[in-house]
């Protein structure tokens, strides 16, 4: 079982990575392999609408995005991870995300994921609360942990003092592993996904 950890920071090495390198030795412990994938810190264009991906399973931009849905599609869970600006997730990841969740519900729906923030001081919950909407609206399951999913510091070795929070990485991870196995459990003892109903659209302003 592989879990993919995405780091949506600017920064390749910074405090977002250190809670997903702490999430990854938790889920080694637990013989769950897991993957750092960081989106980079070059521009990536948000989602237009044209829903090209709809019908190729792919964006018709060919960048991060692709790179990650090939790699999505044989995962069987997702962390993904932010810093924090202006009290939400950087623009790179919400422009990385809203693509990838985009037309491509086939490589996460019934799949574990969770997320978590880095911030020096403010802004953690609300950029929190952002990341987990991806996750509600593709019949995902939510992994949680002790307390919500935040690591504190400005830079990395301040954040290394952040003891709840890496504790708190460690638990999500611990959590993310049990949810594996009992997924893998329920699969070899005959238990399927659900039913998918075909979807209903309703528009308010008819």
């Amino acid at each position: 079982m592989k879990v993919l950890l995405v780091n949506g920071s600017p920064h390749k090495d910074g405090v977002t990575n250190l809670g997903l390198e702490e999430i990854a030795k938790a889920l080694k412990n637990n013989d769950i392999e897991s993957e750092i994938f960081w989106i980079g810190n070059k521009a990536i264009s948000g989602c237009i609408g044209c829903g090209a991906c709809f019908k190729t399973k792919r964006c018709f931009i060919n960048d991060k995005v692709n790179e990650f849905i090939e790699k999505a599609e044989q995962a069987d869970g997702f962390i993904f991870g932010s810093a924090v600006h202006y009290a939400g997730p950087t623009g790179f990841i919400k422009s990385f995300m809203d693509r990838c969740f985009y037309g491509k519900s086939y490589a996460f729906s019934y799949k574990p994921a969770a997320s978590i923030v880095s911030c020096r001081r403010g802004g953690a919950a609300t950029a929190f609360d952002d990341l987990n909407k991806y996750f509600t609206i593709t019949n995902m399951i939510i992994v949680g942990s002790q307390y919500w999913n935040q690591i504190h510091g400005n830079t990395k070795e301040e954040a290394k003092e952040d003891k709840e929070g890496l504790q708190t990485m460690r638990t999500l991870a611990n959590n993310m592993s049990w949810i594996l196995k009992s997924i893998d459990c329920g699969k070899k003892n005959g238990i399927q996904k659900p039913e998918k109903e075909k979807k209903i659209s309703t528009n308010f302003i008819r």
